[in-house]
């Protein structure tokens, strides 16, 4: 094989003649090239860790200090009081350096330590400015003096331009909320679940947990919040997402679509080349930190980082009882997939990133490449997608050694995977059901078409839409989510297409083809292939979604009517809710707890006594005025709620360190047992959108489709939810079709009608809210 050649730097035969020896040029050139590349990398490394580790000082301000503290001295005054003669006393240096170089020594010494003061000092400061939230609960457009002080100050010692990690060493540490505090919310989150039986027993258990056993697990939770950067985010991933046994494809892994209405070009090729090229600009912004910090829409405040490192070259291995995620430092190729086949695509050449049009020119080889898929090959990524035991086990028996742990290796080590898909998907002018069908196959695909054990796979269709899949383990959605975005807006906007559609750009007639990877799969691994993919299609099968846009009004006019869009929202789904299943039930919403060290998610309990109250209240015929002011509680109510778990006063994270304190500790406690095992009926996210990175008012038909998740229950809903500028709402609703109470497409329809009721309640308030929205722009819809 040519590409096994390119890879060997010498060859050599023994002849009657002696040896002959052959050396490879281009061999040791790419070695050579590959060295330079990996000492760049680490120089950049080492500089970002310097710059970050003083932040939010400067490594120039270093000669700032001693420059003052030698004018000082300079003028006989002594600024150290003392401490530079000390210094000079217990200096370990030759008799032979003179009395003014000793004290030149000393000099820098003592400015070196007393930078390091400031350094640490500034942190401080700023770490204690970040734990301060009270900004947080003041009334939207009511600033108190207290909190305009305090952005004065965090803008103060921000510094000037943070990479994107020099916050980390100054982000607080997650509190440990009080028991009581926590067993109050909790106890109030479940009253309107419960009659007044139910609730008294459970208001005993949690009477009898806070007085007994819970002071005892608390104790050691706190002591575990003094030792650990975050006394949340390991527990959370090992035993939420990790120690999980079930199949991670539909369960945990969650989807992003492309642009609703535009394909930038219908050529397959053409569309990977830009966007593979987009996603290692990205790669390299992210390796030398020069993406800007993430922060709180409108605020100067930063949120952590830390999910950022393993975005790029990582995996999920599966093993017996845990997996792992698995990260490498650098990774200069992808690997992808087509027709049964695996590739290894290099995305450097010569030291250089492939240009958009050479990409396309090698995506375009693997699409014309007429191979056949190796014996059991084909359908060999329906391991990932199976039950996670039995895949463990191939692994190890199949795959840890010859042929197919290279191959395995190739793909696991990979940057990301891709995946070229033969059939076409997106939004089809007059079939409504085309977005459902495009969310399917970016959810599960045909379940052996994606490496679902990558930290995201990136798919292409034969007519140019594309879209992402993401493992859940290693980061949250909003991380992915921007990486995701700032494709989107590369590809159209930065790189383009020409007047045929292909990339801009030269070829490297020299470009190696990319490799086509070998398998040796015998019988048994087949066998165990067609197991999992069994148990993959069936969970597939299940799966019920629909997706649409509505585009009635927006965040606009929401704001319009003095609600908080995403307390509008969860009402609506709340009053859609019960008007599907004539009750109510434990609600589950994302939030972010990234104000801290290494923070994640806690969960916003979006049915509250406020929001039962206002949708029975509704439901009722109550006066409108009535309704209208239960909504406002109600909106009010969730904004708390929200704000308390992004400020790390949430109910469940605590509840569930709880638990894994007291398996630990091999006690059982009845009340955390119940807690832990309520179901999750209905399952809500709001999907980010970075709006910055697109031009609505000039183009608002590049608006994305957002993304969306698999249920949580099998008698549940999954909606995810996003607001496409100000006109356009999008909805992801996910259920199981072996459930007869659950219907997706019923769920829409009281979502719609839910939206229209809602907003012509809050139409009195304010006489804008009356006007239609004649400003939301006209779309123009290329398919």
């Amino acid at each position: 094989m040519a590409e096994a050649h390119q890879a060997v730097a010498f060859q050599f035969t023994v002849t009657r003649e002696g040896i002959d020896l052959r050396l490879s040029h281009q061999a040791f050139t790419e070695i050579y090239l590959s060295g330079v590349r990996s000492w760049k990398k680490r120089i950049i490394g080492l500089k970002n860790s310097v710059v970050t580790g003083v932040y939010p000082a400067s490594p120039s301000s270093w000669l700032f200090v001693v420059i003052a503290i030698l004018a000082t001295m300079y003028t006989r005054s002594d600024p150290s009081m003392g401490l530079i003669a000390k210094i000079q006393e217990n200096l370990p240096v030759s008799q032979s350096m003179s009395n003014q170089c000793q004290t030149l020594v000393s000099a820098l010494l003592f400015s070196t330590m007393l930078w390091l003061l400031l350094i640490f000092t500034m942190r401080m400061c700023l770490k204690q400015l970040l734990s301060y939230h009270r900004w947080m609960f003041e009334k939207h457009g009511k600033m108190s003096t207290t909190t305009k002080v305090w952005v004065a100050l965090v803008r103060i010692f921000s510094g000037r331009k943070p990479l994107l990690y020099s916050y980390q060493g100054s982000l607080p540490n997650l509190p440990v909320p009080a028991i009581k505090d926590t067993v109050k919310r909790h106890l109030e989150s479940v009253r309107p679940l419960m009659d007044d039986t139910e609730f008294e027993r459970m208001t005993q258990l949690a009477s009898e947990f806070e007085s007994r056993l819970g002071n005892r697990l608390q104790w050691y939770l706190k002591l575990k919040a003094l030792w650990a950067t975050n006394y949340v985010s390991d527990w959370w991933e090992e035993y939420v997402y990790l120690r999980g046994r079930s199949p991670i494809m539909v369960n945990s892994n969650y989807y992003g679509m492309d642009f609703m209405y535009v394909t930038p070009t219908p050529i397959q090729a053409a569309r990977a080349g830009n966007s593979l090229h987009a996603h290692f600009l990205y790669r390299r912004k992210l390796n030398k930190e020069e993406l800007r910090p993430t922060r709180i829409p409108g605020t100067v405040i930063p949120l952590c980082s830390a999910q950022c490192e393993r975005l790029f070259n990582s995996t999920r291995i599966p093993g017996e009882e845990t997996d792992t995620v698995q990260h490498w430092q650098d990774s200069d190729y992808i690997a992808v997939y087509h027709s049964g086949r695996y590739f290894r695509l290099r995305m450097y050449q010569a030291g250089r990133l492939l240009s958009p049009r050479e990409i396309e020119t090698q995506i375009q080889r693997i699409l014309d490449d007429p191979s056949a898929p190796s014996t059991g090959e084909a359908k060999l990524g329906a391991l990932t997608a199976g039950d996670r035991i039995p895949w463990a086990e191939a692994r190890t028996k199949y795959f840890s050694s010859g042929v197919n742990k290279r191959s395995l290796d190739c793909i696991e080590k990979a940057a990301f995977f891709v995946s070229l898909d033969d059939e076409e998907q997106g939004v089809v002018a007059d079939d409504p059901a085309s977005l459902d069908a495009y969310a399917k196959s970016l959810l599960h695909g045909k379940c052996y078409d994606r490496w679902f054990d990558k930290s995201f796979t990136v798919i292409f269709y034969k007519n140019g839409k594309m879209g992402v899949n993401g493992e859940h383990s290693w980061a949250d959605a909003p991380v992915l989510s921007h990486l995701w975005q700032q494709t989107l807006s590369t590809d159209c906007f930065q790189l383009g297409y020409n007047a045929e559609g292909h990339c801009k750009g030269e070829v490297d007639s020299t470009l190696p083809p990319p490799q086509k990877l070998s398998w040796e799969i015998p019988p048994e691994c087949e066998e165990q292939i067609s197991q999992s993919l069994a148990v993959a299609q069936a969970l597939a099968d299940d799966v019920d979604i629909h997706v649409f846009a509505y585009q009635e009004f927006g965040k606009g006019r929401i704001k319009k009517c003095r609600v908080s869009p995403d307390a509008f929202i969860q009402m609506v789904l709340q009053l859609a809710y019960y008007r599907d299943q004539r009750r109510f039930c434990l609600t589950y919403e994302a939030s972010l707890t990234r104000l801290f060290k290494e923070g994640r998610t806690e969960t916003v309990r979006s049915c509250s006594n406020e929001s039962s109250a206002f949708v029975r209240a509704l439901e009722n015929g109550e006066p409108a005025h009535v309704c209208r002011r239960l909504l406002q509680e109600a909106s009010e109510k969730h904004q708390n709620l929200y704000r308390l778990a992004m400020t790390g006063s949430g109910i469940d994270r605590h509840l569930f360190c709880l638990y894994v304190v007291s398996k630990y500790l091999g006690v059982e406690s009845p009340f955390l047992k119940e807690v832990l095992s309520e179901p999750w009926r209905l399952s809500t996210s709001q999907s980010p959108m970075h709006v910055e990175m697109f031009d609505i008012v000039n183009h608002p038909e590049y608006v994305s489709c957002g993304g969306g998740f698999g249920p949580v229950v099998d008698d549940g809903y999954g909606v995810s939810y996003s607001f496409m500028g100000d006109h356009i709402l999008n909805f992801h609703i996910s259920c199981k079709h072996s459930c007869p109470e659950t219907d997706s497409h019923k769920f829409g329809d009281q979502i719609r009608t839910a939206l229209q009721d809602l907003l012509q309640l809050l139409n009195p308030i304010r006489t804008e809210c009356h006007r239609a929205e004649g400003g939301r722009p006209d779309v123009k819809k290329h398919l």
